[in-house]
């Protein structure tokens, strides 16, 4: 056969196919293949080995993380039962102590208070008041004390208030009048020791009740022997040291009663002697009290007049919905807000350039002045008190996003006050009076609220422009500081205002308005990887090798999360995210669509931080970095012209 087909191929004219040449073209071949997938499983290798690229089970549940749910979960099952247990037991325990060691501490509180009748009497030669409810009764006078320290206590306050008036009254005849000259000088001195001093941290108002904690945990639980409590059960010696102390303040309420009307009787019996004197002088001294009474009245303060009285809560929230005053925030978290720390800060600081802050620094502020004293009451009450926040960046970098996550993230109710959204809304002088007015009233009552001011630029314009003269953007520029003042200490409600240009407002009230100022910066590398990464998978793609996220993080350098996200879902359309099985995603696609858009460029950026210098925030933070070398060297340079006019006289 092959004979036959050698003599057909020279027939016909066809080369002959050479066996060892076909051979070696398909050893060629596959060796190349073979080596290609061993360069790239040891590139895959040394990727790994770096820490570039994730292990292949790393996405994968490890059994390790199975059996730690399974012993939480068993964890939360018992914790359950014992709380279940632990409830149980404090009525139970208190019930037993109630029968078993009431009488006894009623029979011991009875002749504790006695012995100090008898006490005061022997000392002062009358019986002592015995204090009100509303006071605290008995627990007052004998909180952790004896009869005998009680009484001491008593004289001891009766001395010390009679030396007191003797040195107020010699101090008032010896006080000289100062002069003003004194007083401008000290005042003046003042000054200078805060200017030197500078910015300090002061002290934390939670570092009390951390170590109050921290000092239970040293005196009850560090050194205590829990050996026989494995199961760890409710401890019943405890809980009776904590019921003893309810039911003697139980048992003390009774005995205050019964001690009240046992002093009357002991006080008529010593008095029978002296009932007739007695009574004529307090006849006398009645109708002179009397008459004392009627003389003075305290003079009442001005109240503001609530000009909606007559009308329900539920009307004013329903009035301030349909005229679009009062919005449903978007149910975006905090945590939605992506981002990355800036590592490099401190090293730039060295070189004596100022970062803008990172991403994720705008998110903890935001979570320190906002999210916190909101959605805390005890936070608020403790925390410095901010009323006003204001949130200044480019468009797209997510402003209007924060205000909606401090709303979701406290459940605050969103008041829109932007001066788009009220133009042409409650006309006049007294409309915008009766605006306000249900706006903090509504507020007040519904509490947490975020008052939202969207482009407050426009409320503190330098010059209106025509264009938005009839929207009368100005109409709250004097308000604002009155509902600042109106907001009480313990009124959860943030005024918070947002802007794209700050430059274009009058800085005086501007800063007057808003007590703290956040800048938002437009994402750096570190947040564009995160924030490519984060939302093609929130969209639906499939991150592979085949697309480079470093590649367009530094591409997309100026480009905003608004940017961002518009490109993201404009690439991924349902038909592109079923094709991604056979045509993975590629940098190019998104790249494409990038083309049509303006960055946010370096210049705009400074001309914030320049703004930002200007303020007073701005300001103490400047003097705070450097640390007052600019104040000192003020001042040498002042002294400096001094001596040279002094030469030039000479």
């Amino acid at each position: 056969l092959q004979e036959y087909r050698a003599k057909q191929a020279r027939m016909l004219g066809e080369k002959v196919i050479d066996m060892g040449a076909a051979a070696l073209q398909i050893q060629k071949v596959w060796r190349g293949f073979s080596q290609c997938q061993k360069t790239k499983k040891q590139r895959e290798e040394e990727m790994i080995f770096l820490g570039m690229d994730p292990p292949p089970l790393f996405n994968e549940v490890s059994a390790t993380i199975i059996q730690a749910e399974k012993v939480s979960s068993l964890r939360n099952e018992t914790q359950v039962k014992h709380e279940e247990n632990y409830r149980k037991a404090l009525v139970t325990i208190k019930n037993d102590l109630k029968l078993i060691e009431g009488p006894d501490i009623k029979e011991n509180l009875q002749d504790q208070i006695r012995h100090w009748f008898i006490e005061c009497r022997n000392l002062t030669g009358t019986f002592p008041e015995y204090p009100n409810v509303e006071e605290g009764g008995s627990a007052i006078i004998f909180s952790n004390k004896t009869p005998q320290q009680v009484t001491e206590d008593i004289i001891a306050n009766q001395e010390e208030e009679e030396k007191n008036k003797k040195k107020k009254k010699n101090k008032k005849a010896k006080k000289p009048k100062k002069p003003k000259k004194e007083k401008e000088k000290k005042g003046a001195k003042e000054k200078n020791k805060e200017e030197d001093e500078g910015w300090k941290m002061s002290p934390s108002v939670f570092l009390p009740t951390m170590q109050e904690g921290n000092n239970v945990y040293k005196d009850l639980w560090k050194n205590k022997d829990e050996s026989w409590n494995f199961p760890q059960n409710y401890d019943p010696e405890l809980i009776k040291q904590e019921k003893r102390k309810e039911l003697e303040s139980e048992i003390r309420v009774q005995v205050d009663e019964l001690m009240r009307q046992e002093l009357k009787n002991l006080k008529l019996a010593v008095d029978r002697e002296k009932e007739y004197p007695v009574k004529a002088g307090k006849k006398k001294g009645g109708k002179k009290k009397k008459k004392g009474k009627k003389g003075k009245k305290g003079k009442r303060g001005k109240k503001d007049k609530d000009l909606t009285a007559d009308r329900t809560i539920e009307s004013l929230y329903k009035e301030l919905v349909e005229e679009g005053l009062l919005i449903q925030a978007l149910k975006v978290n905090l945590s939605d807000y992506i981002g990355e720390y800036s590592y490099l800060g401190t090293t730039l600081r060295q070189v004596s350039i100022e970062p803008m802050p990172s991403l994720l620094d705008v998110r903890q502020l935001i979570a320190l002045y906002g999210v916190l004293p909101l959605g805390s009451a005890t936070v608020h009450e403790k925390a410095p008190l901010v009323k006003s926040l204001l949130l200044a960046g480019p468009s797209g970098v997510g402003k209007k996003m924060l205000v909606h996550a401090i709303c979701t993230e406290t459940g605050a109710n969103l008041f829109n006050l932007s001066a788009a959204n009220i133009a042409g809304k409650y006309p006049g002088k007294n409309g915008l009076q009766m605006m306000l007015h249900v706006v903090v009233k509504v507020a007040r009552e519904l509490q947490p609220s975020v008052v939202w001011i969207g482009d407050t630029e426009k409320t503190f314009y330098k010059r209106v422009p025509s264009a938005e003269r009839m929207m009368e953007p100005k109409r709250l520029k004097k308000q604002l500081p009155k509902i600042l003042r109106l907001l009480k200490p313990d009124d959860r409600i943030l005024i918070v205002g947002t802007t794209q240009r700050p430059f274009d407002a009058e800085l005086q009230s501007f800063c007057k308005v808003y007590q703290k100022i956040i800048l938002v910066p437009r994402p750096d590398y570190a947040s564009r990887f995160v924030l490519w990464k984060q939302i093609i998978q929130r969209n639906g793609g499939i991150i592979t090798n085949a697309l480079n996220i470093s590649c367009l993080a530094k591409i997309t350098d100026g480009f905003t999360q608004g940017h961002i996200v518009e490109v993201v879902k404009g690439v991924l359309t349902d038909r592109r995210i079923r094709q991604q099985n056979y045509k993975p995603l590629m940098a190019a696609e998104f790249i494409a669509m990038l083309t049509s858009m303006s960055p946010v460029y370096q210049e705009e950026e400074e001309s914030f931080k320049d703004w930002y210098a200007k303020t007073p925030m701005g300001k103490k933070r400047a003097l705070a970095l450097m640390g007052g070398n600019t104040e000192k060297e003020k001042d040498k340079g002042k002294k400096k012209e001094k001596k040279g006019k002094k030469e030039k006289k000479k």
